[in-house]
């Protein structure tokens, strides 16, 4: 079987939505982060700036899927996905830059942990920080405080313990990781329905965390895979509605943790007080912008 694999294309899927000259950086990025040869599927959210079918003009191994309209992150990743079942493939935002091995080693990292579902990079911004891309799943007691102090004290207690940035980059099991690359196991994957088209943008990656976990499969951070993450296109061009949908996706997660008429009550205070965040990241920039984040990638990443 590994002969085989090493064979098969791996697929790499992408969700476009006009992305822009980022969408060439990514394409090109691949040549160097795997020595599996990979074939690229772009789940189109109805670009209008050509983006996309310039790609697959100039790249062979580029295709094209268009899902009809914005449908949706997850949508369109399950969409990419529908014909596979079994392996593995990565997910990520076109606006990434793959590092020279970071595809092996997240592979590398797959064979480590054979209860992984899914095994993601550590992330870094353009600027050289370190994305605390490997959290725990959100609770009340620290989701509160996060989001209530996070973008005033970014430093708070709860914020630290629910990124778990005080920790030095390590490889380890995580409650989930940032979906803007993540490596995929397909049976695990299929196994709870994909990403849940509910969310059209947000939480699906902490919600297939969960459900993942619920059936025993891990979620694994190898920071010695490293991605650049140039972020925040969608926000940047309508932050208003990205807001929105944060705060909407931020509700049906929580509200399924705590689904009994009992819970009632507190449904109806998290939906007034995540509709107030919303109207006053409108007004305030740093609302809207969340949590900062200050620790760098100075020191090479322990992959053990």
């Amino acid at each position: 079987m590994g002969d085989v694999s090493a064979v098969q294309p791996l697929r790499v899927v992408a969700v476009t939505y006009s992305p822009g000259e980022v969408l060439e950086g990514f394409i090109d990025s691949l040549a160097a982060a795997t020595t599996r040869p990979v074939e690229i599927v772009l789940a189109d959210n109805g670009s209008t700036d050509g983006a996309p079918e310039a790609a697959v003009a100039r790249h062979p191994e580029v295709q094209l899927l268009r899902t009809g309209g914005n449908v949706g992150y997850g949508a369109a990743a399950n969409a990419a996905l529908a014909d596979l079942r079994s392996g593995q493939a990565i997910v990520a935002n076109p606006d990434l830059d793959f590092q020279p091995g970071s595809i092996d080693a997240l592979l590398a990292a797959a064979e480590r942990w054979p209860r992984a579902a899914t095994v993601g990079p550590a992330i870094r911004t353009a600027a050289g920080d370190l994305y605390p891309s490997a959290r725990d799943l959100p609770r009340l007691s620290t989701g509160i405080g996060h989001a209530l102090l996070g973008w005033a004290w970014p430093t708070n207690p709860w914020t630290a313990s629910y990124r778990r940035e005080r920790e030095a980059p390590r490889e380890r099991p995580a409650g989930w990781l940032s979906g803007s690359c993540l490596l995929i196991d397909l049976e695990a994957f299929w196994s709870v329905g994909g990403f849940d088209p509910g969310y059209f943008m947000y939480f699906e990656d902490v919600d297939l965390a969960e459900r993942l976990g619920r059936r025993g499969w891990l979620h694994v951070y190898a920071p010695s895979a490293v991605v650049v993450h140039e972020g925040a296109h969608a926000t940047r061009r309508d932050p208003h509605r990205m807001q929105r949908a944060h705060h909407a996706s931020a509700l049906r997660y929580l509200s399924f943790q705590y689904p009994k008429r009992r819970h009632a009550p507190l449904r109806l205070a998290l939906r007034a007080g995540l509709a107030a965040r919303t109207l006053l990241s409108y007004v305030n920039a740093r609302v809207a912008g969340g949590a900062t984040f200050v620790r760098r990638i100075d020191e090479t990443p322990d992959g053990g």
